[in-house]
């Protein structure tokens, strides 16, 4: 039966669809995005505008956010209770999810509170016409849910092309009481940046441990686009459990545990070569920054002009 994780070894669906057996040691290490700034004619002062690609987590944006302003680090985490954010009752304070990825037009009465307002209610303008079929029962999955979901097709989906596949396997193992098993999940939880997975770790009580737990995380884990959206509520037609990018641009889904192991032994050939210097065969996600759960409310920002969505390109990523 293939609703069942087979117990003679653990199968590890990791972060971008990777998955590698636990015998294996293959570790995945994360890179620091640098932030895309529009600076004025002469490069001086504050920028024009902020750039935030897709799959950015909340403190990854709240630094941007710091940059670009030129206040203090921390300043803009600390301003979100002060914003007056218009999120969902789900949310319960936390803007993860809802800091929609474009380009925000910045001036000089920009404010951190005003910002993150702006951003807030882009995604709801964006969300609102969104009805939550997610290929499911859509009494059984709301929009927050389906956010979420969106947010795990982000971090884990190579590209744009695989992320209706990535979303009917999450649905499939939700379906069949399968646990996730996703390490972008874990690591987020656990408030780092790295892929690095141990056995330690997929015991952690995190609610974020999609190793331990089954169901979907408690709240987004970064903050996607509409391409992850509308994969979200539109998944591909299948019956996969399991996928695995051997290489870039060649990500497998299957239903079979054999055929799986044997991508996974592709995969990790692939790795060992480029550890003994071949070129490498990856790109590493959109994604340094960690884990928080602030809360909300006050002011509502000038709005100059309606931000360009993020054409941003998924971040480079390294298999290691």
């Amino acid at each position: 039966m293939l609703n069942e994780i087979p117990r003679r070894r653990t199968v590890r669906l990791t972060r971008r669809g990777r998955i590698a057996l636990l015998a294996s040691g293959a570790v995945v290490a994360a890179t620091a995005v640098a932030v895309p700034l529009a600076l004025s004619g002469d490069d001086q002062g504050r920028p024009e505008a902020l750039m935030i690609p897709e799959g950015w987590r909340s403190g990854q944006i709240y630094d941007a956010v710091d940059k670009a302003l030129g206040v203090p680090v921390g300043t803009t985490k600390k301003a979100v209770p002060q914003a007056g954010l218009k999120l969902p009752g789900d949310a319960r304070g936390n803007p993860e999810g809802y800091l929609f990825p474009a380009t925000y037009p910045l001036n000089d009465k920009s404010t951190p509170q005003s910002v993150l307002a702006y951003m807030v209610d882009t995604a709801n303008q964006k969300f609102k016409a969104k009805q939550p079929t997610a290929g499911a029962d859509p009494n059984a999955m709301n929009l927050y849910q389906t956010i979420t979901v969106a947010s795990i097709i982000e971090a884990e989906a190579d590209n744009p092309a695989d992320m209706a596949k990535v979303a009917r396997v999450i649905y499939n193992r939700l379906d069949r009481g399968m646990p996730l098993q996703m390490d972008s999940t874990l690591n987020y939880g656990l408030g780092r940046s790295t892929l690095k997975t141990s056995e330690q770790d997929m015991k952690s009580d995190s609610p974020y441990n999609t190793y331990a737990r089954t169901g979907l995380p408690p709240s987004p884990i970064g903050n996607p686009g509409e391409q992850a959206m509308k994969a979200a509520m539109n998944p591909a037609q299948g019956d996969w459990v399991y996928f695995v990018t051997v290489k870039p641009g060649d990500t497998r889904f299957t239903a079979n545990y054999e055929e799986q192991q044997k991508n996974v032994v592709e995969f990790n050939k692939n790795q060992a070569g480029a550890q003994k210097g071949e070129p490498k065969q990856s790109a590493q996600p959109p994604q340094p920054q960690q884990s928080q759960q602030p809360q909300q409310q006050s002011a509502q920002p000038q709005q100059p002009q309606q931000p360009q969505q993020s054409q941003q390109p998924q971040q480079p990523q390294q298999q290691g």
